[in-house]
C-alpha cells in the first residue's frame, strides 16, 4: 500500500495498538500527542489519512479538525475521528465539522484496519 497515516491521540495503548494494526496492514503510521501542535504536524508533512481523537491536551480533536478543513493543503485529507465518548451529538458535531467517520473507543481491531482502507479508497 505505503500510504502514510498520521495518528493524533495522547493514550500510549491506543497508538500502540492502532499503529500495530495498521503498520502490519502496509501503512506508515506517524504520531502525534499534542493537540496545541497537531496543525504543525500536518502541514509539515501532510498525511493520506488522519485519525484524530477528539480529546487532547492542549486542544479538541473539534477544533483541529475546523482548522483542517479551513485549509487548502488539508481540507481533502480523510479524517476518522476517535473518541471514548459516543454521544449523539459529537458524532453529529464530527460530521457537521467534516470528518469522514466516527469511531468510538473500544474499537476492533478489523473495526479499524477496514475502515481506513474504505476511507482512502474513497
Amino acid at each position: 500500500m505505503g500510504k502514510r497515516v498520521l495518528l493524533i491521540e495522547d493514550e500510549p495503548n491506543i497508538i500502540e495498538a492502532i499503529s500495530f494494526i495498521l503498520s502490519r496492514d502496509g501503512w506508515t503510521v506517524h504520531t502525534h500527542e499534542d493537540g496545541q501542535t497537531a496543525m504543525d504536524k500536518m502541514l509539515s508533512l501532510p498525511p493520506d489519512m488522519i485519525i484524530l481523537d477528539v480529546m487532547l491536551p492542549g486542544r479538541s480533536g473539534f477544533d483541529i479538525l475546523r482548522d483542517l478543513r479551513a485549509h487548502d493543503v488539508t481540507k481533502a485529507i480523510p479524517v476518522m475521528m476517535l473518541t471514548a465518548r459516543g454521544q449523539e451529538k459529537d458524532r453529529e458535531l464530527a460530521l457537521r465539522l467534516g470528518a469522514n467517520h466516527f469511531m468510538t473507543k473500544p474499537f476492533s481491531n478489523a473495526e479499524v484496519r477496514d475502515q481506513v482502507r474504505n476511507l482512502i479508497e474513497a
